[in-house]
């Protein structure tokens, strides 16, 4: 009779130890080379786990750092914008100063015209008595030494004053 698939003693005898080769053999290579792969590609999984905690720490940290130069640069902004602001106050009232002196130079300018003014027409007053009196003076003389009637004297006195003109007058 023959056997199926030749099994017989022998080969089931080899199959067992082969099993158990493979066994020993499983083991051995485990622990000499799958526990070291292992080991490594545990201590590499860790490693990228730090690396990634280190980016999200540094990428915190650039966040953080980005906050706070926006946070200066507002600062910045608001510490321009209230220099700005104040050297506005400073124009303004610059100018202001420069109105309220100007102001006051005019008005001391029109003072001293108008003191001008009233030198002028106090002068022109004096020159006009002084006028006056000539005239009279001559008035007089014609008057003494020609013994004239009224007639002659109203005459005298309108020729006298058209000769002063009328501008005399009316200043």
């Amino acid at each position: 009779m023959e056997r199926m698939f030749n099994l017989d003693p022998q080969l089931i005898q080899e199959v067992i130890i082969t099993a158990i080769n493979i066994f020993i053999l499983f083991l051995a290579g485990s622990y000499l080379m799958f526990n070291p792969v292992r080991n490594f590609l545990n201590k590499r999984k860790e490693g990228i786990a730090n690396d990634i905690e280190k980016a999200k720490a540094d990428a915190a940290d650039a966040e953080a750092m980005k906050a706070e130069y926006e946070a200066k640069l507002k600062e910045v902004d608001k510490e321009v914008e209230a220099i700005l602001a104040d050297a506005r106050k400073r124009a303004l009232a610059r100018e202001e100063q420069i109105i309220e002196e100007a102001k006051t130079e005019a008005a001391h300018i029109i003072e001293r015209a108008h003191n001008e003014v009233l030198l002028e027409k106090k002068g022109a007053a004096d020159d006009m008595k002084k006028e006056m009196v000539a005239l009279a003076s001559a008035l007089a003389g014609k008057v003494v030494s020609a013994s004239i009637d009224t007639d002659i004297q109203a005459s005298l006195v309108d020729e006298t004053l058209r000769e002063m003109g009328d501008d005399t007058w009316q200043n």
